[in-house]
């Protein structure tokens, strides 16, 4: 892949850009927010990996700001360990993962791959989907509502496609885990449940009493009520 390491330490974003070199991929490279964006706008760029703490033009409003530019652009976030805050925010700007620091080479190895193959498998056309009052673009990753349209992340439009493709049965927290993120399904996480809510935000005219989305009780998650 075509990577862009968005990151204002030079001693760690050298280090990623020889990792990543040293897995096969083309990496570019940023120092701030300002440089990010007029890099992110490489419409061949395949994915990248966002510091939120950067000098010109924070970590969040540059990833706001790429979403826009590119919807199906992979972005994983760098995160300082415990800043949970941080990772919501990177969420509902658009990001579609995060990894925390201090990290291993392995685990980042694992979601940049977990990435990569999810974006390998998305389907070229559109796919619309009728759910009660909102239609469901998930090629474009696009939701609208009452003449609105909102943008769905990547990993937001793989978790809609995987219900929907299975919307006969309800799906494990644990199954989501690995198939959409590439993770072992008994991690420890409630990275599922996160972005769930935030996806519900989008699609659902009551978050309190989901329609499209819906809990199923020591299971899951399902695909509309039965």
């Amino acid at each position: 892949m075509k990577i862009l390491i968005v990151e204002d330490e030079t001693l760690l974003r050298e280090g990623l850009a020889d990792l990543l070199r040293g897995a096969g991929h083309t990496v570019l490279a940023a120092a701030d927010g300002e440089t990010a964006l007029a890099r992110g706008a490489d419409p061949t760029l395949d994915l990248v990996l966002l510091d939120l703490m950067l000098p010109k033009l924070d970590g969040i409003e540059v990833c706001r700001r790429l979403r826009e530019l590119r919807p199906r652009l992979p972005i994983l976030m760098l995160t300082a360990r415990g800043a949970e805050d941080d990772k919501v925010a990177g969420f509902e700007a658009g990001a579609d993962d995060y990894v925390t620091k201090p990290f291993g080479t392995k685990e980042l190895l694992a979601r940049v791959d977990a990435l990569s193959r999810r974006r390998t498998l998305e389907p070229d056309g559109p796919e619309l989907i009728e759910a009660g009052d909102c239609s469901i673009d998930l090629g474009r990753c696009e939701a609208h509502r009452n003449g609105e349209t909102v943008t769905l992340t990547s990993r937001e439009a793989d978790i809609l496609r995987w219900l929907y493709q299975h919307r006969a049965r309800a799906v494990s927290r644990s199954e989501l885990l690995e198939v959409i993120w590439g993770a072992p399904g008994d991690l420890q996480t409630r990275t599922v449940d996160m972005t769930i809510a935030k996806l519900r935000q989008k699609i659902e005219k009551d978050q309190t009493n989901p329609q499209i989305v819906i809990t199923v009780k020591r299971v899951g998650y399902a695909w509309g009520r039965p």
